[in-house]
């Protein structure tokens, strides 16, 4: 290969990878002069993100726009799919990008608070949580007795998503006596829709999605009682949610864990998860 053509190689192959390079997230400076926040969410991830009659609706929705109205910014929502794990999702969204060379968000919300995963995933900063999650048990008042713990439930079939934080915990409480009543969907939603059309008396999910499922539908919540599950093992049946976002852009992540925290305050995050039908329960220390 003469000189010639190795320099027009070379730089033919450096233009392919300025093409395929997505768009770095930003520090809060470069956020603010553009004039836009770009806020990734989770797709089929009812009721915090999902479509509905091919536009985004959820709480998470509402939860960015208010963010991006605090921080006096327009907001650019992306619903991106759920990989094999947050690491992924958080690499795919933030810091990296996919083949295709789409634009990086600027902070991603419904990443879970864990001092672990964080150390794991260095190249991200996650904000100040917002809200405390938990497991529970939906029941059929009628179908089955009311029931305090695990150990009450018996024999009683349980609606359940596979491969949920909600099946794993089921699946090892009281030494796997469980199991045999477990029947699993592909998503929550079938579940939820299973358990409604009156298939096993007993749903498993978080509170959150139980609410926003029986709000969904419009289920009477009188006819419908709902137990908060507490477990001593290695699954946790609680956990608090955060938002993420590059680790160079601290001073946006900052920003955002400000304006959640006023929102806690001033009662705008409980008024979003009430207008889907959702409990709020803010995070530990609020």
């Amino acid at each position: 290969m003469t000189p010639s053509l190795r320099r027009r190689s070379l730089l033919l192959a450096a233009s392919w990878l300025l093409a395929a390079a997505p768009a770095l997230s930003r520090p809060m400076d470069e956020v603010r002069a553009d004039g836009t926040l770009r806020v990734a969410l989770y797709d089929d991830n009812a009721p915090f993100s999902a479509r509905k009659d091919g536009k985004p609706t959820g709480i998470e929705v509402d939860l960015a726009q208010a963010l991006a109205d605090a921080l006096k910014l327009k907001l650019d929502l992306r619903l991106v799919d759920a990989g094999e794990n947050s690491d992924g999702d958080l690499r795919l969204a933030l810091w990296r990008g996919d083949l295709a060379g789409s634009a990086l968000s600027d902070v991603m919300l419904h990443v879970p608070a864990d001092r672990i995963f964080a150390q794991r995933n260095e190249q991200i900063f996650t904000t100040r949580p917002y809200l405390q999650q938990r497991i529970a048990l939906a029941w059929r008042k009628g179908a089955t007795e009311d029931f305090e713990t695990l150990g009450d439930v018996g024999e009683t079939p349980i609606d359940v998503e596979g491969n949920s934080a909600s099946d794993a915990m089921l699946l090892t409480a009281n030494g796997g006596q469980l199991r045999k009543n477990l029947k699993h969907f592909k998503t929550f939603e079938e579940a939820a829709k299973a358990f409604l059309a009156g298939d096993a008396p007993i749903l498993a999910g978080t509170r959150s999605e139980i609410e926003g499922a029986l709000s969904a539908s419009g289920t009477a919540k009188e006819g419908i009682g709902l137990t908060q599950v507490k477990l001593a093992g290695p699954i946790k049946t609680s956990w608090e949610l955060c938002g993420a976002v590059k680790s160079d852009s601290r001073d946006l992540g900052y920003a955002i864990g400000d304006a959640m925290t006023a929102m806690i305050d001033n009662g705008t995050m409980k008024g979003i998860f009430a207008k889907h039908g959702v409990s709020y329960e803010p995070p530990a220390g609020y």
